[in-house]
């Protein structure tokens, strides 16, 4: 062999660090121990923070049981749904002096209102009187609310009578004078197979001898009003009463949270807002489509509450919230998710609290 076939065959010679590691810990980063209790301690407390949540999942009864319905993409805010500052312009009466007006109507110059602590209040220039109480004191809290009476619609009758919607204690007259009130329908009553349990809006024709009115839930009392729109279930109907007769009869049901009532010129049929479907149904309460029911607006800017005429032959709505457009609407997105409204309410309710 000679020299450079030597050469080529001699393997070269490279350096090597000697340390006290075994082979197999070489090839490993220095942190893996650390690392690992890191790992498994944050895992533990994922675990144990997500543990409470699968409880109230699988476990806790949701005390509401969502319907999925279907809402259209809300108007765009533009033309007559365009966004303005009007009310800011307008002169607030009696603020801070009155609690939770939620219908007002007038005799005269002479206001009248029921209040959120239980009382139907004359409001005169600038001072308030109160004419009856309905239910009985004390009020103010949620427990209270069912016996202490919470007016919610009020009309003007023939001869000045007042006619009140009570949501726990039911339809009464009063007068406005000596404060004389009379129960016509009691809160509470089944009828038809169900509970009146949210009475919340009226209208009387013209000669006081038909009264009709909403009853929002046969399941939710007003004091639960927001389990009755998560839930969305078709349970509210629309009332007669005949002042003569005394005979309820039920005129229209499985509408989705009906709100506010107003009669037609015609008294032949009622507005009726059904709140949670954003839209405003006819209800034909006499003539020929007696019974009968279309859509009189659909696809509202917002979620409608009361209805009253206007001073040019229209009605006044209003809106409880708003359906932004462009905007997002929690209501609207909720109505395709059930299961997100359930673990929202999932919670331990007292049976004081199902009507």
């Amino acid at each position: 062999m000679n020299e450079t076939e030597g050469l080529r065959l001699r393997r070269v010679q490279r350096p090597q660090v000697i340390t006290d590691e075994l082979p197999e810990h070489r090839n490993k980063g220095s942190g893996t121990y650390s690392g690992k209790v890191f790992q498994v301690t944050l895992l533990s407390l994922g675990g144990f923070l997500l543990l409470p949540l699968l409880v109230i999942i699988l476990i806790i009864e949701s005390p509401i049981h969502p319907e999925v319905f279907s809402l259209k993409e809300p108007p765009l805010m533009k033309g007559c749904w365009e966004p303005n500052l009007k009310l800011r312009e307008a002169e607030r009466l009696f603020e801070d002096q009155i609690t939770g007006p939620e219908s007002i109507v007038n005799i005269g110059d002479v206001f009248y209102a029921g209040t959120a602590d239980g009382k139907i209040v004359k409001l005169i220039g600038r001072r308030i009187h109160t004419v009856t109480r309905l239910g009985k004191l004390p009020c103010g809290s949620r427990e209270e609310e069912s016996s202490c009476g919470r007016p919610l619609g009020i009309r003007v009758g023939p001869n000045g009578t007042l006619f009140v919607a009570d949501a726990y204690l039911g339809l009464f007259q009063v007068n406005p004078t000596t404060g004389e009130a009379t129960q016509l329908v009691s809160g509470g009553q089944v009828v038809a197979g169900r509970k009146l349990s949210f009475i919340n809006d009226v209208a009387v024709t013209q000669d006081g001898k038909k009264i009709y009115f909403t009853d929002s839930s046969s399941r939710w009392q007003r004091r639960d009003y927001m389990h009755l729109i998560m839930e969305a279930t078709a349970d509210g109907r629309v009332l007669e009463y005949d002042t003569e007769s005394r005979e309820l009869t039920v005129l229209m049901e499985n509408l989705r949270f009906p709100n506010g009532i107003q009669l037609l010129p015609d008294e032949e049929s009622v507005l009726v807002a059904e709140t949670t479907m954003a839209r405003i149904r006819r209800v034909h309460v006499a003539g020929l489509n007696k019974g009968g029911m279309d859509t009189f607006i659909d696809n509202l800017p917002g979620f409608p509450d009361n209805i009253r005429p206007s001073s040019t032959g229209g009605y006044w709505v209003a809106m409880s919230s708003v359906r932004p457009n462009p905007g997002f609407s929690m209501l609207d997105f909720l109505s395709q998710r059930p299961w997100i409204k359930k673990f929202i309410f999932k919670e331990n309710i007292e049976p004081n609290r199902r009507s």
